[in-house]
């Protein structure tokens, strides 16, 4: 597909929250994991207020089990829009990216729907991710088999996988990227080649950054220290609920004489 790339155009931001998050059991039978409440916001407001805080003012959520839902707590927000992913059932999220291809036409944010993370981090990826593709990293002392792992050769990305080989795993991504310039173009057109294989549909977009690696500039942007969670489990409930009650208690201190 042809489509002109508009760098004049202000940064894009898109969301993946297509997914149940069937991992949570109960908590998401009849509501999308997107829509679970952290300190008393549910975790698609948090991402959204993060991005707006660190100037991306144009948002689209791309839903797919209980779109009607998240729709509602979209609402008619100024600068947020939702896209739909019909295949959300049969699908990984590579196919989300596909139905929104046409938003690529400028510098863009890719978010994981289930990732809580601060406007600093999204802060720090739209002012120093300046390679053609960036991913955030954290590193720490163990990984486990449901990580997304990146191996560093120097200071690029030359994988990225969860079944890294133990002596390559170097860092995590913590599932939120940027795209610039020739990084947006040769994104989209991998994703087009990659979605037209049999196992398209089955494959994660970060796949496509593995291929994208071996020829393209994929740098990874540190934010280790800085405060993240990816809600997948029924363990990392508490984490998250952790750094959002943090977060909003911070806001809403009293000012200091």
């Amino acid at each position: 597909m042809t489509m002109p790339f508009r760098p004049e155009l202000p940064m894009r931001a898109l969301i993946l929250s297509a997914g149940r998050g069937s991992r949570l059991g109960p908590l998401t039978h009849n509501r999308p994991k997107c829509l679970l409440q952290f300190a008393g916001k549910p975790l698609l407001e948090w991402q959204i207020e993060a991005l707006q805080d660190a100037g991306v003012a144009d948002i689209v959520v791309v839903a797919g089990f209980r779109a009607d839902a998240v729709a509602d707590m979209i609402g008619d927000r100024e600068g947020v829009s939702i896209a739909y992913n019909p295949f959300y059932q049969v699908a990984d999220n590579l196919a989300s990216l596909w139905m929104v291809r046409e938003k690529m036409d400028r510098d863009f944010i890719v978010l994981n729907g289930d990732t809580l993370i601060s406007s600093d981090i999204v802060t720090r990826l739209v002012e120093r991710g300046r390679a053609p593709v960036n991913i955030t990293v954290t590193r720490k002392a163990d990984y486990d088999d449901d990580d997304m792992k990146v191996h560093l050769v120097e200071d690029r990305v030359a994988a990225v996988g969860k079944r890294l080989p133990k002596d390559q795993i170097s860092a995590e991504s913590i599932g939120i990227l940027s795209f610039r310039g020739g990084g947006v173009v040769r994104f989209r057109r991998a994703l087009e080649t990659c979605i037209r294989t049999p196992e398209g549909l089955q494959n994660w977009y970060l796949s496509v950054i593995d291929r994208l690696a071996q020829d393209t500039l994929v740098a990874p942007l540190y934010v280790d220290g800085m405060a993240s969670a990816e809600v997948d489990y029924p363990e990392d409930l508490e984490v998250a609920e952790a750094i959002a009650t943090f977060w909003r208690d911070k806001e809403t201190a009293p000012a200091q004489a």
